[in-house]
């Protein structure tokens, strides 16, 4: 019998949010092959999200309240700052400082990624494996990150399919700030 952890996990990263909409936009902008980094560390970043769920970092997290603020703060920050950039985006250039993403970025960011917490504490507390602390953050960890990468190809794929859509400026434009409103969106959600 499949463990119904897999199922939750993989719709909870395959809907939309902040990863599916950056990758989405990073893969329209730059091409599959230049998000790749982009991509790996997402699920990089994910699978040691879920990884210190499975260590019980939420009740460390209950106990300081402050910290938990910060976080949200942080979080909602980075992704108003993240989606400013993509409403004054432009199509790749291919020169300048305008680049995708990196691995180690796209790792940090999952720290502070509220839609990654949400589904990693919700999958630790739902879904338990039974096994001690680090047998659960294993268990997590591999789950999230071989779940996740199914959906970023998918996404970061999508968005490179797009380019064939998105040839004008103008098309350009629209799919942009539909992406940043998205994006900023999220934003607001840190603190529901």
């Amino acid at each position: 019998m499949i463990d119904p952890l897999y199922g939750f996990v993989f719709l909870g990263l395959f809907s939309p949010g902040p990863n599916v909409v950056l990758l989405t936009a990073s893969g329209a902008r730059f091409g599959l092959k230049r998000t790749l980094p982009h991509l790996f560390g997402v699920v990089l970043g994910v699978g040691i999200t879920a990884g210190l769920t499975g260590l019980g970092i939420a009740t460390l997290l209950a106990r300081a309240p402050v910290s938990e603020l910060a976080l949200k703060i942080a979080a909602s920050g980075w992704m108003l700052w993240m989606a400013w950039g993509l409403w004054h985006s432009h199509r790749a250039r291919g020169q300048g400082r305008d680049r995708p993403m990196t691995l180690i970025e796209a790792v940090l960011f999952q720290w502070i990624n509220p839609k990654v917490w949400a589904v990693a504490l919700a999958a630790s507390s739902a879904y338990p494996g039974g096994y001690g602390p680090l047998g659960e953050a294993i268990r997590l960890g591999s789950a999230f990150s071989g779940l996740n990468l199914l959906c970023c190809l998918f996404w970061a794929s999508a968005g490179s399919l797009l380019t064939w859509l998105l040839t004008t400026p103008q098309a350009w434009r629209i799919f942009s700030r539909i992406m940043a409103v998205a994006l900023g969106s999220f934003s607001v959600m840190v603190f529901q």
